[in-house]
């Protein structure tokens, strides 16, 4: 059995990636080549920090089929990146270093020699200085795709925030039929294509108990037709609920994803749960991005204390899909 690699793009150089990264190969054995495109100076800074030996291969971009790609070293594409410390504080000196290896990326995606994308976290100050509200947004731009979606996806439960990094007095503005109906579209055509079945789906409501004071009733005005003609088209969702009750237990175990309208209406929830245990999806790119859930987290660098979970979650759910 042939697996496609893995592209993993580093991401910010000042954050604790190189150290998940790093800690996820020690934990786990994984079938399918990964090829990291960052840079060779960092990785041996930080490798040296935290006392961790481990071989590099460095490889070239034009010729990676003459390669027999295996883990037992770290196959990397250099990027040069000038730094002389392992940890420096996050401005926008990498934004060049994390464009370049974005750019490879997408070089290597778009040949057809593999579909399977992880990114290390940015920071969306510098890197996207407010022209994108994340990497979900960043690369669907990059990919000219119109129609896609966040899932930040566990076994047991995984939610869809329909709008991602907006300010909530944006949120409501940003809501409309046709957004709801083309992202559970998606949820359940990703759900069929990688777990062989129709999710179950619940969407919460706007306001407070799907009531509001207000004279315009997002919850009846929007969310309510959509959910019908979604209906009417045999999709298995259900909706508008009240957004404080559906993650009781009694409740979450009915569904396989819970869509909310905005961020931190279900990542709150979902991270209180399952803490580590998610990984962030994209859905609607022409390839599976998968990225761990979390961001740079500068205050932990150089502790050798974060934890691995989600990108080896990350790294386990992209293995097992050849």
């Amino acid at each position: 059995m042939v697996y496609k690699p893995i592209i993993i793009v580093g991401g910010e150089p000042n954050s604790i990636f190189f150290e998940i990264f790093l800690k996820s190969l020690n934990y786990q054995k994984f079938k399918s080549p990964i090829i990291l495109i960052a840079s060779h100076n960092l990785i041996k800074l930080q490798m040296r920090k935290f006392k961790i030996q481990k071989k590099v291969r460095l490889i070239d971009l034009f010729n990676l089929k003459k390669y027999r790609l295996n883990n037992n070293m770290i196959n990397l594409i250099d990027v040069k990146f000038d730094q002389k410390k392992p940890f420096e504080k996050i401005s926008s000196k990498s934004n060049d270093y994390i464009k370049k290896s974005f750019d490879i990326a997408l070089e290597i995606l778009n040949k057809k020699i593999t579909n399977k994308l992880i990114n290390g976290p940015i920071s969306k100050k510098f890197f996207l200085r407010k022209k994108y509200l994340g990497i979900t947004e960043y690369l669907a731009h990059r990919t000219n795709t119109k129609n896609f979606a966040m899932l930040i996806y566990n076994k047991d439960l995984s939610v869809c925030p329909l709008t991602t990094h907006l300010p909530l007095k944006e949120v409501s503005k940003n809501i409309n039929k046709n957004m709801i109906k083309y992202k559970i579209k998606l949820i359940d055509k990703f759900y069929r294509a990688y777990f062989n079945k129709k999710p179950k789906m619940v969407i919460t409501g706007l306001n407070p108990h799907c009531e509001t004071i207000d004279s315009f009733n997002e919850d009846e005005k929007i969310i309510k037709p959509a959910i019908k003609s979604l209906i009417k088209s045999n999709y298995s969702i259900i909706g508008p609920v009240a957004a404080d009750t559906i993650f009781l237990k009694k409740n979450r175990t009915s569904y396989n994803v819970i869509i909310g309208l905005y961020h931190d209406q279900v990542l709150t929830p979902i991270k209180t749960l399952f803490e580590y245990d998610a990984i962030n999806i994209t859905l609607g790119l022409p390839f599976t991005r998968v990225s761990p859930d979390h961001g740079p987290n500068e205050k932990m660098l150089g502790k050798n204390k974060s934890s691995p979970l989600s990108l080896i979650k990350a790294l386990t759910f992209l293995d097992t899909n050849k």
